[in-house]
């Protein structure tokens, strides 16, 4: 029954594939006897670290967003003003950032294409309105990824409270049967003692 149970569970994901964890509604359905507690409080409590090793890795993944993000948007609003600019213009003056602390002035003439950073030292021509094109489908494709992972998230610490709430559960009942135990062995020993004929 409780195999059933966790697998009919596990086939419930997210849209990310994230599975679902089981909700303990009977801790019977998962421990069959105090001999099973044990076991079954281990796998909660793995599958507990796994949501929260996938919870970590989600908010390293959303804070890179954050970072990439207004990079990526001012780079977009900078080859949307050089698209402003006609052939003819005169060149204007920027300021642009070597490193973290050096700035170099340039005159920037009226352009049709832009040189694009890539990654992994890899820079590539641009048409303008290709690099246009470009920025704004890797603008957007971040913004669906955030949202995607900050759902993810809080699809994560539902999860993870579930897990908390069954482990609670199991235990609880643990406790509950080992008192249970206690009193019938203290009232058979009981009644042990009051059948007894004193002598």
């Amino acid at each position: 029954m409780a195999e059933t149970v966790a697998k009919k569970d596990a086939a419930a994901t997210n849209p990310r594939g994230i599975p679902v964890a089981p909700f303990v509604d009977r801790v019977e359905d998962y421990v069959t006897s105090r001999t099973d507690v044990e076991k079954t409080l281990k796998n909660f409590q793995e599958m507990t670290e796994k949501y929260q090793f996938m919870e970590q890795n989600m908010q390293r993944r959303i804070a890179g967003l954050n970072d990439k993000m207004p990079d990526i948007q001012k780079t977009l609003d900078t080859v949307l003003f050089l698209k402003t600019r006609n052939l003819g213009s005169d060149p204007i003056e920027a300021t642009f950032e070597l490193n973290d602390t050096l700035y170099a002035k340039a005159h920037v003439l009226p352009t049709e294409e832009v040189y694009l950073w890539l990654g992994a030292n890899v820079m590539l021509s641009y048409p303008i309105d290709g690099a246009e094109e470009l920025l704004s489908s890797k603008l957007s494709a971040a913004k669906l990824n955030k949202s995607n992972c900050e759902e993810d998230l809080d699809f994560l610490r539902e999860q993870i409270t579930t897990m908390e709430v069954n482990t609670a559960r199991v235990y609880n009942w643990d406790v509950t049967m080992k008192r249970k135990e206690r009193q019938e062995l203290e009232a058979s020993e009981d009644k042990g003692k009051s059948g007894t004929p004193n002598g």
